[in-house]
C-alpha cells in the first residue's frame, strides 16, 4: 500500500502535454529539455519545440511537481513525488470530492449500481482499514 506523500503539489490539475512530460520525467528519472524534446520527437508524427518544454517543466515544477537543479550548464528536472504516489493522491482528492457531496442517498444510490468485482474491492478496502486501525490501537 502506497501511503500517501508528504508533499503535495499546489495544483493537481495537469493538461495532456504536462501529463506526458511528467511521465517522461518518472520514466528517466531526471531530465533535461533535450532529453524530453527527444523522447517526444522519436515520434516523427510530432514537433514540439525547445522552449515548448522548457515552458511546460517550468510550470510543473511551479505546480509542484518537479524541482529543478543546474548543474554545470544546463538544468535538470527530477521528481518531488513518485508515480505511485501522485496516484494515490489524485485517488485520495478524487474520493474526497465524491464524499463531500455529503448525501449518504446519493453515494448509497452509485454504490448500488456497482458490479461484483467492484463489490469485492470496496469489502476488501474495508477489511484493510479494518486491520490498518486495529493496529493503529495496539501502538
Amino acid at each position: 500500500m502506497v501511503p500517501l506523500p508528504k508533499h503535495r503539489p499546489t495544483n493537481l490539475s495537469l493538461g495532456p502535454l504536462e501529463t506526458e512530460i511528467l511521465h517522461i520525467v518518472w520514466e528517466l528519472g531526471a531530465v533535461t529539455v533535450k532529453d524530453v524534446r527527444d523522447r517526444i520527437l522519436s515520434d516523427p508524427d510530432r514537433e514540439l519545440a525547445h522552449a515548448s518544454v522548457t515552458t511546460v517543466l517550468n510550470r510543473l515544477t511551479h505546480k509542484g511537481w518537479l524541482e529543478c537543479d543546474r548543474q554545470e550548464r544546463s538544468f535538470v528536472w527530477q521528481p518531488l513525488l513518485s508515480a505511485a504516489e501522485a496516484q494515490a493522491l489524485q485517488a485520495y482528492e478524487q474520493l474526497q470530492q465524491f464524499l463531500a457531496i455529503g448525501n449518504p442517498d446519493i453515494v448509497a444510490a452509485f454504490a448500488d449500481k456497482l458490479d461484483r468485482a467492484s463489490i469485492d474491492q470496496i469489502e476488501a478496502i474495508a477489511q484493510k482499514l479494518a486491520a490498518i486501525r486495529t493496529a493503529r490501537e495496539k501502538q
